[in-house]
């Protein structure tokens, strides 16, 4: 692995630097108290050739790999502009539909998802299943005329209203029924305005623009045109969403984690009490050289993850490592940054607290940290499975 940046990669790593000129963490922060997706932004980025990072050249994208998506969003995050539209849109749909989708199906919605015409979400979450996902219960089936019914329910899923269309987890074989647990998934392209379908908006405490929703599906007519890959063989597609889910996410984290401490190193360099600048206490330095070292290192782990995504190599483990370390640097940052801030770190004016509650979603979703240990200690030290 190259730990050297080519000139390209620098260039995307600085972008967020970049946008923040015209599009600074403070639009974003009025986004989301107003809970209005961040729309100028989202075409900026579009624009400039970012949302279709991992699509190929032919349609519409840049045809690069995920350590690129991975120093976009990181980049982002570095100024405190986390956008998860863009890791439910271009990273788990545009990517699927470039790799499994139809020639008509790329056609239709690659070049317009790349240019920012239509934004795509990505429904999996069910309020029973939850993190058992093996266990959904969204069923499509044959209607018989050629066609199929789509009905269900998916929960937390973000910016379902605002997008145009969304990636549906589906099963066409109950769980009961199948030989393989993982047999009888399939991946749906469903139109987010079809007859029988509803919404609900989540009311979630966390400040970000992109709303969270609960979805009905009664009797959404289908046609074969809307099927990703094979009926039956979705779950390969759903295992290759799921790694760049934790490696993106872990960007974002690092990325927070950074702002905070680069926000605090300044507040502590300029504030003075006593005789001198609090900067110069160890018992903030120490949190912080800590957080620091802590962050450095899950950047690390994210961009190997996704360099060994990028050469179709198993990467599991360093995906759900990179995501477990970057949720949890990315909270002690933000705590050892509240530290510098004192009663500051509270306010609306400096803006260090409304960090944490995106941090500690992180901790929880897409995947609960605990969750994640399971994996490593089954699947990577060899310990017995425990639920």
């Amino acid at each position: 692995m190259d730990f050297q940046l080519s000139e390209e990669q620098q260039m995307i790593y600085q972008y967020g630097a970049n946008l923040a000129k015209d599009f600074p963490r403070e639009y974003w922060v009025d986004c989301a108290e107003k809970r209005e997706f961040p729309e100028a932004m989202y075409k900026k980025v579009a624009e400039d050739g970012f949302v279709g990072i991992m699509v190929p050249e032919a349609w519409g994208g840049a045809g690069l790999g995920m350590l690129e998506m991975v120093l976009f969003q990181e980049g982002l995050s570095n100024v405190g502009i986390p956008l998860l539209s863009l890791v439910v849109g271009a990273t788990m749909s545009l990517s699927p539909i470039g790799d499994h989708g139809t020639e008509e199906q790329k056609k239709k919605y690659l070049p317009a998802g790349c240019a920012g015409d239509i934004r795509f979400c990505f429904a999996i979450t069910e309020p029973d299943a939850g993190t058992n996902t093996i266990k959904a219960t969204t069923m499509i089936k044959d209607d018989g005329n050629g066609g199929y019914k789509l009905n269900g329910r998916k929960t937390f899923i973000t910016d379902a209203e605002g997008s145009d269309y969304m990636l549906v987890v589906t099963r066409n074989e109950a769980y009961a029924d199948v030989k393989r647990k993982t047999d009888g998934f399939t991946i749906a392209i469903v139109d987010t305005k079809a007859p029988g379908i509803e919404m609900h908006p989540i009311d979630v405490s966390i400040p970000i623009p992109e709303w969270q929703y609960q979805i009905f599906f009664d009797d959404v007519q289908l046609g074969p045109e809307n099927i990703l890959g094979e009926i039956g063989r979705g779950f390969d597609i759903l295992f290759e969403s799921l790694n760049p889910e934790r490696i993106i996410l872990a960007a974002v984290a690092n990325g927070l984690g950074r702002y905070a401490m680069g926000r605090a190193v300044e507040y502590a360099n300029d504030r003075v009490v006593f005789n001198g600048p609090i900067g110069a206490y160890q018992a903030l330095q120490h949190p912080l050289a800590r957080a620091k070292t802590e962050v450095e290192m899950a950047s690390l782990m994210t961009r190997k993850a996704a360099w060994l995504f990028d050469r179709r190599e198993a990467c599991g483990a360093e995906s759900n490592m990179a995501k477990l370390a970057a949720a949890e640097a990315a909270m002690h940052a933000i705590d050892a940054s509240l530290q510098c801030f004192g009663g500051n770190g509270f306010t609306k004016e400096y803006g260090i607290f409304d960090l944490y509650p995106v941090a500690r979603l992180l901790k929880t979703a897409p995947i609960n940290s605990e969750m994640i240990l399971n994996y490593i200690a089954e699947h990577v030290m060899g310990l017995p499975r425990s639920y």
